[in-house]
């Protein structure tokens, strides 16, 4: 793709932004500043919303104003694991043998953040993605994972992220103690009409465009097909780009972003 076409410097749109660079809109902010009170609390959180609204950019956000000075923060994917194979990956990602039995397990995790924190003095952070895939089980597991000397101590902050069945999974009876421990439940939106033309402008900008290479009626036409999701958005904004390269074109317009749409399952 010839990028010079729409006066940019980088193929906008994809998933390789820069925390700073982000867009930021009150939903997202309110949620990761939620996030945040609840880890600096050593407490734990979740962050509850819709495929492609956000949530895994939320969490990079997380990091990023978390001081490395002070915490110690483990990023893991637990999509469908039992309960022994989710230690077993969480200890990977903490840098302990995932070697042993359940319960082996779990001391092992239990005593590497526990001693870590007593030791460096780094607060122990695990962030839990695509917890909405958790068997029941596996969930139910992260309130042992947190229990220290009789369930008298804070040391591990748990942050779940998932979509909207975690909901409903942490409503059960059964989920009781897991749901109670959560300080903080937040959630993201798609974005308004409005915030879906700032997101795209802004994110033309980022990658170096100087001047709003889509027309009123392609904004339109892009937030009626994306219904204001960030992934459709970004998904067939790049696909208009490429049907509009193909075509010589040097801005978008709605008949572009229909064309666009035909190729993709949007």
């Amino acid at each position: 793709m010839d990028l010079s076409r729409f006066g940019l410097r980088s193929l906008p749109f994809t998933r390789e932004i820069a925390v700073g660079d982000r867009f930021t809109y009150t939903p997202h902010d309110e949620a990761v500043e939620g996030l945040l009170s609840a880890v600096k609390m050593r407490a734990c959180a979740a962050l509850i919303a819709p495929a492609g609204t956000g949530k895994t950019l939320a969490l990079r956000t997380l990091v990023d104003k978390l001081p490395q000075a002070r915490y110690r923060v483990r990023y893991v994917k637990v999509t469908g694991l039992s309960k022994r194979d989710m230690c077993k990956e969480i200890a990977a990602a903490c840098g302990i043998s995932p070697v042993g039995s359940y319960p082996s397990l779990v001391r092992k995790l239990q005593d590497s953040f526990e001693g870590g924190h007593a030791t460096d003095g780094l607060r122990p952070a695990l962030l839990l993605d695509e917890a909405h895939d958790l068997p029941m089980t596996s969930l139910a597991m992260l309130r042992l994972l947190t229990n220290f000397e009789m369930d008298s101590r804070l040391v591990l902050s748990v942050v779940l992220a998932g979509q909207p069945p975690l909901r409903q999974m942490l409503s059960r009876a059964e989920m009781t103690a897991v749901a109670q421990r959560l300080a903080h439940v937040c959630s993201l939106r798609t974005l308004s009409r409005d915030e879906t033309r700032s997101y795209v402008t802004h994110r033309l900008r980022i990658a170096g465009a100087k001047t709003d290479i889509l027309d009123d009626e392609a904004h339109e036409a892009l937030f009626e097909i994306s219904c204001g999701n960030l992934r459709a958005i970004d998904h067939l904004a790049i696909k208009t780009l490429e049907v509009c390269d193909r075509a010589g074109a040097a801005t978008i317009s709605a008949k572009d972003i229909v064309a666009a749409r035909s190729m993709l399952c949007v």
